[in-house]
């Protein structure tokens, strides 16, 4: 049984990925427009993950005996100077989410709450990925330059990721 202390932050934590999904959402929405699907394609499967991301939280609430209370999603920024601003700015919103996660880790521990604490571990493992993923696109753009060869080559790389959803009781 989840406190109720425990049950408001994960449904806090609940609308900061759905906050997310609606981030990449745009993000994806600015690299359509600049037709830069390559790179949309990228932010599309960010917007999946996180999608799963906020329904982890949703289904782990309700198994736990707690109450999903949905809250309005604030609206992300939708433009950008350029695809590295874009991505700098996925960098921060990921860091940002990393404490946040971070922040549940310490309410779970000082609640002794260990199943929420078990279930949490999973995502400070995500977040290490996702920084990581998003720095590497930083370095490569920035190795691009004003180079639009290099812009289009990395267009096309992002262009072929895919979503896999998490394994089952991942």
């Amino acid at each position: 049984m989840l406190s109720a202390n425990m049950e408001r932050e994960l449904n806090k934590q609940l609308n900061a990925e759905l906050y997310s999904a609606y981030l990449y959402l745009a993000m994806a929405a600015y690299f359509y427009a600049h037709n830069l699907n390559g790179f949309a394609n990228w932010m599309m499967v960010q917007n999946q993950e996180e999608t799963t991301h906020a329904m982890k939280f949703y289904h782990f609430i309700n198994e736990r005996g707690g109450r999903v209370h949905l809250d309005t999603i604030a609206k992300p920024e939708g433009e950008w100077t350029s695809p590295l601003d874009v991505f700098e700015a996925t960098l921060r919103h990921e860091q940002k989410v990393t404490g946040l996660i971070n922040h549940l880790v310490d309410v779970a521990m000082a609640e002794r709450d260990h199943a929420t604490n078990a279930f949490l571990q999973w995502f400070i493992t995500e977040q290490v990925e996702e920084e990581a993923s998003a720095e590497t696109i930083i370095q490569n753009l920035r190795l691009a330059g004003d180079n639009p060869q290099a812009l289009l080559m990395l267009d096309r790389e992002l262009g072929t990721r895919v979503f896999t959803p998490p394994a089952t009781g991942a």
